[in-house]
């Protein structure tokens, strides 16, 4: 589905659609809560037990734990939405300590979230919690160490294998420079991770605890880069310039409906209806899937499967004259000179 402008009378009617889908159930989210904490921690417990009898059963263990951490994330990030309860205390105290469990400082990640959703594939705003993406012209543009950097960071070993590594343990332990409260969600975050660990090491050993947290990080890290980057880099996403960028258009044509199967869903939280959950952050993810079937609008918007993602991985630049992302392969054709018909070489690009 295409949005081709964006008017008030539009924007009156998308709100109509998703407000009453908007509210927050509290039997809803105790039930999420309790499905999803519950057993993470119990799988915690597993995992310990079964270090004397084999690292093999534990690391098999660390998998289905690591797909509970995912969606215990969703709740994190529908808490710092301020959906997923509505008082915002709740919120606050629930995204606190469920950012806790992924190694993430709850109000520095939410305010950079934000900022996301505010920018998103707005050409001229890039940067605010994006995968980074910059344009053929722009990578053409830059010097050969750029070019590096830039390829190495595409690389999907790097961006979902280091990157993610880099990201938890090392990247939110810091704060945005000037943002007190960032930094004090970071220092609170720090500490209190640091009197996990310690009590970690007093009771069950340092040791037992590194092995059974890292491969759950790993896993559950990987994965959620994972989920963010297909959420908007697929073919066809939606990226515009500042003075013609439209919300709405963004929510529906950049951001994917990821169809993936339903056990993957549940672990994911729902996130995969993405296009629904930036047209309204304000929906939490229990209620996702019913405001995508509730209107045949939802039904017009290209999913992306499993299976057909996995080509994503490839997409590295965006093609600002075609509206499309592409791979390296691309630059081939960009540099390659057209001969025109009166045999005159012009340059493309």
């Amino acid at each position: 589905m295409t949005v081709d402008t964006e008017s008030k009378a539009e924007l009156r009617v998308w709100r109509e659609i998703v407000a009453r889908f908007e509210a927050p159930s509290l039997p809803l989210s105790l039930r999420q809560i309790a499905n999803t904490i519950i057993p993470y921690l119990a799988l915690l417990c597993a995992m310990y037990f079964t270090l004397d009898i084999s690292y093999w059963i534990t690391l098999g263990l660390s998998i289905p734990a690591a797909g509970f951490l995912t969606r215990n994330f969703i709740i994190f990030h529908d808490c710092g939405h301020g959906s997923f309860f509505k008082s915002q205390k709740a919120n606050r105290i629930v995204g606190f300590l469920t950012a806790l469990l992924t190694f993430m400082p709850s109000y520095s990640w939410s305010h950079q979230h934000a900022a996301h959703h505010a920018n998103a594939g707005d050409l001229d705003h890039r940067g605010d919690g994006d995968i980074w993406t910059v344009t053929v012209a722009e990578y053409l543009a830059m010097p050969l160490w750029e070019r590096i950097c830039y390829r190495t960071y595409r690389n999907p070993f790097f961006l979902f294998g280091v990157a993610p590594v880099y990201l938890f343990f090392v990247h939110y332990r810091y704060w945005v420079s000037g943002n007190t409260r960032a930094r004090w969600s970071a220092i609170r975050t720090n500490v209190a991770l640091a009197g996990i660990v310690i009590t970690a090491a007093l009771t069950i050993g340092l040791e037992a605890y590194i092995m059974i947290q890292l491969p759950i990080m790993i896993i559950a890290g990987s994965a959620g880069v994972w989920l963010f980057y297909v959420q908007h880099q697929f073919e066809n996403t939606y990226w515009s310039r500042h003075d013609e960028w439209s919300y709405v258009r963004e929510a529906i044509d950049g951001s994917s409906f990821y169809r993936l199967p339903r056990l993957l869903q549940w672990f994911s939280g729902n996130i995969g209806f993405h296009h629904v959950h930036h047209l309204s952050p304000r929906i939490p993810n229990y209620n996702l899937q019913r405001c995508h079937e509730s209107h045949p609008m939802f039904q017009r918007v290209k999913h992306v499967t499993l299976w057909a993602s996995l080509k994503t991985a490839g997409y590295r630049l965006w093609d600002e004259e075609n509206k499309r992302l592409v791979g390296f392969n691309h630059l081939k054709v960009a540099r390659t000179p057209a001969v025109p018909s009166d045999g005159v070489i012009a340059e493309i690009n």
